[in-house]
């Protein structure tokens, strides 16, 4: 048995205004990584607990690049979650995913470079598998959820994570079609790599806002044109945590697909030879194994 299910939600600033939360309280949580973005709300909707953390702060104050993700992880890992289901907004690589669209993605491709990327390094090396980046049980509960709450949700797709914070030119645009992606956007890595290393099961959510820059027949991405979309789509995904937080508390096994053992067979470096100092900056996100030895 695990700990019992915690969930995480990390989005918009507003994704929080849930109908139904009880025992709202905004605690400050300290990370030996960094500052998060925010307070962490913990709240409880019916017999779910939830941990919601607004991943560019409240009012919107911190740019994708300077988000601080070791310490968002590590402080929702701190504060109990067991299970992170993250929203957010990106545009649209594929005719199909029209904006107001939430897509489940399944694969990403990592185009960030300023961005610390592992809890991991020099004192202590590990290597964790990324093959299936999301979680399937979470996937089968977020579709689910998305019927009964009337939400368009395509199933699959790749997330192509760009550092911004600009948008794409055109020839990136056509680029990142080429390779087969579905969406684009600035948020999802390193945080679903930083999530595998703190074992904790992981999904993404994208919600469409525009068709980036490529698709001839619409404007071209834009603040504006984001922020009306935005939104709506705020509201929809208020209503799909509202439908999946009561399935996602049923949970009462360890996650059949791995990721609550994801550091199993993870860290490389002998006991003998890792640095005490980085060991203790691990012991939220590695301490199941740490404290076991091995």
């Amino acid at each position: 048995m695990t700990a019992p299910p915690v969930i995480g939600i990390v989005g918009g600033s507003g994704l929080y205004d849930v109908d139904g939360l009880d025992d709202r309280r905004w605690i400050a949580v300290g990370s030996p990584w960094g500052r998060p973005s925010d307070e962490i709300l913990h709240a409880r909707l019916g017999e779910a607990e939830l941990r919601f953390l607004p991943r560019h702060g409240r009012g919107h104050r911190i740019s994708p690049t300077d988000l601080d993700n070791r310490a968002n992880i590590d402080a929702l890992k701190r504060s109990g979650a067991t299970e992170i289901v993250s929203l957010s907004a990106v545009g649209s690589l594929r005719e199909e995913h029209a904006p107001g669209d939430f897509v489940l993605v399944d694969q990403f491709i990592d185009r960030t470079f300023a961005r610390a990327k592992s809890f991991f390094g020099k004192g202590c090396a590990a290597h964790v598998s990324m093959a299936d980046p999301v979680c399937p049980r979470l996937g089968d509960v977020l579709v689910e959820a998305a019927a009964r709450a009337g939400i368009s949700l395509h199933r699959g797709g790749t997330y192509l994570a760009m550092e911004g914070p600009q948008f794409s030119t055109r020839a990136e645009s056509a680029l990142y079609r080429s390779w087969g992606c579905a969406v684009i956007g600035m948020t999802a890595m390193p945080e679903a790599k930083l999530a595998r290393e703190a074992e904790l099961c992981y999904a993404t959510v994208a919600m469409v806002t525009d068709y980036d820059c490529w698709h001839d027949e619409h404007e071209d991405v834009s603040v504006e044109a984001v922020i009306r979309v935005l939104l709506d789509n705020a509201e929809r995904g208020r209503g799909l945590v509202r439908h999946a937080a009561p399935a996602l508390a049923k949970r009462r096994e360890t996650c059949f697909a791995g990721c609550h053992t994801a550091l199993d067979h993870a860290l490389i470096t002998a006991p003998e030879q890792r640095d005490p100092a980085l060991l203790a900056k691990l012991d939220a996100v590695a301490g199941r194994v740490l404290n076991g030895g091995a």
